[in-house]
C-alpha cells in the first residue's frame, strides 16, 4: 500500500469534518440538512467511552419496553416506558393505550424518538447551535415516519376505512389529488374566504399606491378621533390583513373604536422586475410613504407608528434613521409599539435551523435565477418548524382519515403567501440574521444614515408572545436593551399569530404579563416583578396610548389633495398572487 492510500484511510475526525463541510461547499447539501447530522455522528464515534454510555441508557429503557410488552401481552397492568410529549396528539386514540400491539408500536416509536432526539442535544465536541441543528433535522425526519402517518400502521385509518366501507380512502385519495395539484398540502380549502367579501372587511380608501405598497386609510367608527393617527407597517412576507380577519378579531376595527383614525401598509406582491428593490426604498418609499401620508391627510404633525414582526423591525430601524435624520422637535413619530418583533438576531428561534452561510449562499443563487423569493418556499420553512400540527395532520386526516380542513380564517391568510425582492432579502437576512448588525451602534447605514437604536429616543410598547417559535420572546424583550426612551413591555399567552390577533373577550380566552422596562434588564427578571393580568393585553395598550394621543377632534375626510382616494380598501395590491 502506498503512501497515498495510507493519509487517505487514517482519516481524523477534524479531516472528516472537513469532508463533510465540504459537501455543502460543493451543493450536495445546499440547505443544510445532512452536515450536521453527519457532524453528530462523527463527534459521537470520536467520544467512544460516552457513545458505550448512551447504547447502555438505550439497551436498559429496550429492557424496560421489553418487560411492559409481556405485561401487557399477559393482561397485566402497567406503566409505560415512554410517554407522548403534552402536544403531541398523534397516539390521543384510546386504541394505542388499549391495544397491547398498537401500544408496543407506539412505545417503541416513542422511546427511539425520544432517545435519540435527547443524545442529539448532549453530543459532546459540538456547538449548542450545531446540536439544535442536528436535533431538528433528525426530528423531522422521525415525524415523517411516525406510524401515524401509514394505514397499516395506523389503527384509527384502518377502522375508519371499515367503517365508511372505504369511502373515507376514496375521499382522501381525491384530497390528495387535489392538494397534488395544488402543490401544497392544504390547511383549509382555497375558496373557504374571499379577501374583500369575508375577509379584509373593513371600509376605508387607497390613499397611496407607488411601485411598493398601497396605504389604506379606514373610515372612523366614532364621530371624534385622537389627533394623533396611528400607522401600522405589517410584515411583507405575508398580506396585511392578519389584523383584519374579521369585525370580532380585527385590530384594525378595535382601534377604530377606541376613536383613532387608521392607516395601514399593503405591500405589493413583487415579480421579478423588482429585482432591485432594497430595503433602503421600503423605508423610504414604504414607510416614510405611510407616514407622510398620515400626517397629509390628519394634519396632525406626529403619527404613532406600529410595526408587526419583519414590518417592526424595519420600523426600528426607520425610527433610527429618522432620529438622526431630523431635529429632535422634527420627527414625524410620536410613540412607537412593537408586536412579535426582533431587534437582535443572536438566537432568532427555530428559523436558525435554515440560516448559515452554505444555505445563504444557496438562497442567494436561487434568487438570483428568479429576482425575488418565492413566498411558497418561506411558507413551507414555517410550516416545517412545527410539522406535526402543520404539515403531518393535515396528512393524516386528510389522505387516511378522508376528512377535508375545516374552514380557518388565519390559515387562510397563512396560506396566502407572498414574494420578497432578491436584493432587499438578501441583505436582510446578511445584515439582520446572519450578522446581526442592526444592534451594533452606526454599522449599518440605511438611505444614507447611520443607524443606531439608541438613537430611538419615543416611547414604546413592545408585545412579545410566550409561545412564539418565530420571535422567541426572551429575544424579543431585548430590544429594550438597546433604545433609549420610556418602555413598556409585554408577555402575551399563545404564540406569533394569537398572542398578537388578541381581542378582548368574555371569559378572557388568554393571559399577559406588563410592566416597565429597564435598559439593562433580563427577561426573566422582567416577569418577575411584571403584572399579571387575564385576558387582552390591548386594553392595556390603548391605556398607555390615549395620554401621548392629543385631543379628541371632529373625525375629517378620508383623504386630501396631494393623496386622493384610489380605490375601496382592501385595495388591489392584496389580491395579487
Amino acid at each position: 500500500m502506498d503512501r497515498t492510500k495510507k493519509k487517505t484511510l487514517a482519516l481524523t475526525p477534524q479531516a472528516a469534518v472537513q469532508a463533510v463541510d465540504h459537501a455543502l461547499e460543493a451543493k450536495l447539501d445546499p440547505m443544510g440538512m445532512v452536515t450536521p447530522l453527519l457532524h453528530a455522528q462523527l463527534a459521537w464515534l470520536s467520544h467512544p467511552q460516552e457513545m458505550a454510555e448512551a447504547v447502555a441508557g438505550f439497551s436498559g429503557s429496550l429492557m424496560e419496553l421489553q418487560w411492559h410488552a409481556w405485561r401487557r401481552t399477559l393482561g397485566l397492568p402497567s406503566q409505560d416506558v415512554e410517554e407522548p410529549h403534552p402536544d403531541d396528539s398523534r397516539f390521543a386514540d384510546p386504541v394505542w393505550r388499549e391495544s397491547p400491539a398498537w401500544d408496543l408500536i407506539k412505545e417503541w416509536y416513542l422511546l427511539f424518538t425520544h432517545h435519540i432526539q435527547d443524545k442529539l442535544f448532549e453530543t459532546p465536541g459540538m456547538s449548542s447551535k450545531d446540536r439544535r441543528r442536528a436535533a431538528f433535522w433528525w426530528r423531522k425526519w422521525l415525524n415523517a415516519v411516525a406510524p401515524t402517518n401509514f394505514l397499516l400502521t395506523n389503527p384509527v385509518a384502518m377502522r375508519r376505512a371499515l367503517e365508511t366501507h372505504g369511502d373515507s380512502l376514496v375521499s382522501g385519495l381525491k384530497i390528495f389529488l387535489d392538494d397534488l395539484s395544488a402543490g401544497n398540502v392544504r390547511m383549509t380549502g382555497p375558496d373557504d374566504f374571499i379577501v374583500g367579501k369575508t375577509l379584509a372587511t373593513t371600509p376605508g380608501k387607497v390613499v397611496l399606491r407607488n411601485r411598493l405598497l398601497e396605504v389604506i386609510h379606514y373610515a372612523p367608527t366614532t364621530e371624534k378621533v385622537y389627533r394623533t393617527p396611528i400607522v401600522i407597517v405589517t410584515p411583507w412576507l405575508n398580506k396585511f390583513y392578519i389584523l383584519d380577519l374579521n369585525p370580532k378579531k380585527s385590530l384594525i376595527k378595535f382601534l377604530l373604536d377606541q376613536g383613532y383614525s387608521v392607516f395601514i401598509t399593503s405591500w405589493k406582491n413583487p415579480d421579478a422586475a423588482m429585482h432591485d428593490v432594497s430595503f433602503d426604498d421600503y423605508l423610504t418609499e414604504g414607510i416614510a410613504g405611510i407616514v407622510a401620508a398620515a400626517r397629509d391627510i390628519s394634519g396632525s404633525r406626529q403619527v404613532h407608528a406600529v410595526g408587526y414582526c419583519i414590518g417592526g423591525a424595519a420600523l426600528a430601524t426607520y425610527m433610527a434613521w429618522a432620529n438622526r435624520r431630523y431635529a429632535a422637535d422634527a420627527v414625524p413619530v410620536a410613540s412607537v409599539t412593537l408586536l412579535a418583533t426582533l431587534t437582535d438576531y443572536h438566537k432568532p428561534g427555530d428559523i436558525e435551523v435554515f440560516l448559515d452561510e452554505g444555505s445563504f449562499k444557496w438562497l442567494s443563487r436561487a434568487m438570483e435565477q428568479k429576482g425575488f423569493l418565492d413566498g411558497q418556499e418561506m411558507a413551507a420553512a414555517f410550516r416545517l418548524l412545527r410539522s406535526n400540527s402543520l404539515i403531518w395532520h393535515y396528512v393524516v386526516h386528510g389522505y387516511l382519515y378522508g376528512e377535508k380542513p375545516a374552514p380557518f380564517d388565519v390559515l387562510f391568510w397563512n396560506m396566502d403567501a407572498t414574494r420578497m425582492p432578491a436584493a432587499m432579502h438578501e441583505w436582510y437576512l446578511r445584515q439582520f440574521y446572519l450578522d446581526n448588525n442592526l444592534i451594533k451602534k452606526d454599522v449599518l447605514t440605511v438611505a444614507g444614515e447611520k443607524i443606531d437604536l439608541a438613537r430611538i429616543v419615543q416611547p414604546l410598547y413592545s408585545v412579545s408572545a410566550e409561545d412564539d417559535h418565530i420571535a422567541p420572546w426572551r429575544s424579543v424583550f431585548r430590544t429594550n436593551n438597546y433604545v433609549s426612551g420610556p418602555k413598556r413591555h409585554v408577555l402575551s399567552s399563545s404564540g406569533h399569530i394569537l398572542g398578537i390577533v388578541n381581542p378582548p373577550v368574555t371569559p378572557p380566552k388568554r393571559e399577559y404579563w406588563v410592566g416597565a422596562a429597564e435598559r439593562h434588564d433580563k427577561a426573566e427578571s422582567w416577569r418577575e416583578r411584571a403584572l399579571h393580568q387575564a385576558g387582552s393585553w390591548w386594553p392595556d395598550w390603548m391605556a398607555w396610548l390615549a395620554p401621548q394621543s392629543g385631543a379628541l377632534v371632529k373625525a375629517g375626510r378620508m383623504d386630501s389633495k396631494g393623496h386622493p382616494a384610489l380605490e375601496d380598501a382592501p385595495g388591489v395590491y392584496v389580491l395579487e398572487h
